[in-house]
């Protein structure tokens, strides 16, 4: 799929009700600890409820020409105590919001390492890990600040309306009129933020995808010249990045604007009228002021409650986008119970029929072939033939549309899929080696190898030599993708990796490919040894690979063709006796 195609995709969009489950999904391990840290923040919040009191009493006070310095001490005290307790409630809910982003994580990476291959291959991989990083940073706020703010912001914001109530109804009447006419406009713009942030997030999953595209083919693009239009395909998607980031920033900045103006505006007209009740002896001068600070402490709770609906636009946006990872489909896999049987294994395919996708033409059409146990068979055939495609069927990367898959006499789809994949060794076409050392790509398949395994499969795949010349032997760090070896190198990094699993049946994907002569013939000669034990399987294109297999099956147009010995072969089917003769197999799916 292009990186057009991937973005042309429609993204998912969750009703509220929804959004609301996935949100609590995450925020319900965490609750108790949320409570505590809402209960801290709503003390501190009191505490400053009972300051416009103390400073009522104090004007009053100063009025009567009395001591102030109980109230003074009396302030300071709601200050100091009220600080210190919010403090360790922020604390609380920071540490819990890192938390609920560190569970999501964790999820979220073992459900994607876990999909379907088709699906990886229908989804862009920086797109993907764009999910992990930025999508679950952005449920940090919303799962617990959000919620803490809306819970603390609209109990504070209803007492303080009460307290004000109390003292003057005219004056809150007021307020509240202020307030309703510009919190409507408020309203009007969150949706107007979560429609820009969740544009802004896409944008971000594209920077991920070319640069992964960029990285993942980074000599093609030097060798290419191409470093200034791949630099421009990531600006590009940067300047679009940055084009929803700004209009998020605006809608933002303009709800936070409007909760400034409501409260200037609260304050001109209260000021106003007030002083117009105070001269006509309605109210005191000391109410008045009480009730100032009330409203000037009124910008909390309601800046809160702005916050908690602009975080939920943001993190509804986040949670979509997670949710629809969530959605891709995944492998059932469970911990492998022992490999069932010992010995090579058989593989019969009994007229099995695949595609890729359902608008794609048919890769096999009825394939039927018969391996009985050990020793070497080989699969040959022209590009498109359906060779390597066997191999993704075994492994059940894919799932055939029709026919019949059985391993050791036992349908595949019946394995367990973790015991079907500890039977095989895989190697497949391009060899990947990953990043971290050689040791770290040798036990990948077989953590628990002793050292004498190990030592023992380095001999076999001639990769003993390479050991003892390197910096830091088997601790030496191979780069990305292994591009501190040559392409041979990998090569049998691969094969040694495979054979270091001991598997009972060996799938080599032109595993001998980029091997020299020499070292082609030494490998070529290990697995002829080890065909004696083990079922191998190989897709070949070297003619010299081939005349060594016990059977080779013929593939043309995703059908068996044939099915013999290379003499056999080669006096009854035209196909293999041209591709015989002119000593190359083509390599494909």
């Amino acid at each position: 799929m292009t990186t057009a195609e991937a973005t042309e995709k429609p993204p998912v969009r969750l009703p509220a009700r929804e959004t609301w489950r996935a949100l609590y999904a995450h925020f319900r391990p965490h609750r108790w600890v949320v409570a505590l840290g809402a209960s801290l923040a709503l003390v501190g919040t009191v505490t400053a409820l009972a300051q416009p009191l103390a400073a009522k009493s104090l004007v009053d006070k100063l009025g009567q020409d009395e001591s102030i310095t109980g109230v003074l001490l009396l302030l300071t005290a709601l200050v100091v105590l009220g600080t210190a307790i919010e403090a360790v409630g922020t604390y609380i809910l920071e540490r819990t919001a890192e938390s609920v982003v560190l569970a999501a994580r964790r999820s979220l990476i073992g459900r994607l390492l876990r999909l379907k291959l088709p699906e990886v291959e229908r989804t862009q991989p920086g797109d993907l890990m764009s999910r992990v990083t930025s999508d679950t940073t952005l449920l940090r706020a919303v799962t617990t600040q959000s919620i803490v703010s809306a819970a603390t912001g609209g109990l504070a914001f209803l007492a303080t309306i009460v307290m004000m109530g109390l003292m003057d109804v005219v004056l809150l009447g007021v307020t509240l009129g202020v307030i309703v006419l510009i919190g409507g406009c408020v309203g009007l713009l969150m949706p107007k933020i979560a429609q820009a942030t969740k544009r802004s997030q896409e944008a971000v999953g594209e920077i991920s995808t070319v640069l992964e595209r960029a990285f993942g083919a980074f000599r093609t693009v030097k060798a290419s010249g191409a470093e200034e239009r791949e630099t421009e395909v990531v600006a590009k998607a940067a300047r679009e990045a940055w084009r929803h980031g700004v209009r998020s920033a605006k809608w933002q900045s303009a709800a936070w604007s409007s909760v400034g103006l409501a409260v200037q505006v609260s304050f001109l007209a209260v000021l106003g009228i007030g002083g117009a009740r105070v001269a006509s002896g309605a109210i005191s001068v000391s109410t008045l002021v009480a009730f100032l600070l009330f409203l000037f402490y009124l910008i909390d709770p309601v800046s809160k409650l702005v916050e908690a609906a602009s975080q939920y636009q943001v993190g509804s946006a986040a949670i979509a986008r997670i949710v629809e990872a969530e959605r891709l489909e995944t492998e059932t896999l469970t911990p492998p119970q022992g490999v069932p049987g010992t010995g090579p294994a058989s593989v019969v395919f009994k007229d099995v029929t695949f595609r890729y996708r359902d608008d794609l033409p048919y890769v096999h059409q009825g394939v039927s072939f018969e391996v009985p146990g050990a020793g070497m068979t080989a699969f040959v055939g022209p590009s498109g033939a359906g060779k390597t495609t066997v191999f993704g069927l075994i492994e059940r990367f894919y799932e055939a549309g029709g026919g019949r898959i059985l391993v050791d006499g036992k349908d595949i789809r019946d394995w367990p899929l973790a015991d079907l994949r500890a039977s095989i060794g895989y190697v497949e076409q391009d060899a990947p080696v990953l990043s971290g050392t050689l040791r770290e790509n040798l036990v990948f398949a077989a953590p628990d190898a002793s050292e004498e395994q190990i030592r023992d499969v380095l001999v076999r795949a001639r990769l003993d030599a390479l050991v003892d010349r390197l910096p830091d032997g088997l601790e030496t760090v191979v780069g990305h993708r292994g591009s501190k070896l040559s392409g041979g190198e990998r090569q049998r990094v691969a094969i040694a990796r495979a054979l270091l699993r001991r598997p009972r049946l060996l799938l080599l994907d032109e595993a001998t490919s980029q091997l020299d002569a020499v070292n082609e013939m030494a490998l070529r000669d290990v697995v002829a040894e080890v065909s004696r034990e083990v079922t191998v399987l190989v897709v070949a294109h070297r003619l010299s690979t081939v005349t060594l297999a016990d059977r080779i099956v013929v593939m043309d147009a995703g059908k068996v063709r044939a099915v013999g010995t290379h003499g056999e072969l080669v006096a009854s089917d035209p196909l293999y006796g041209e591709l015989a003769a002119t000593q190359f197999l083509a390599t494909a799916r």
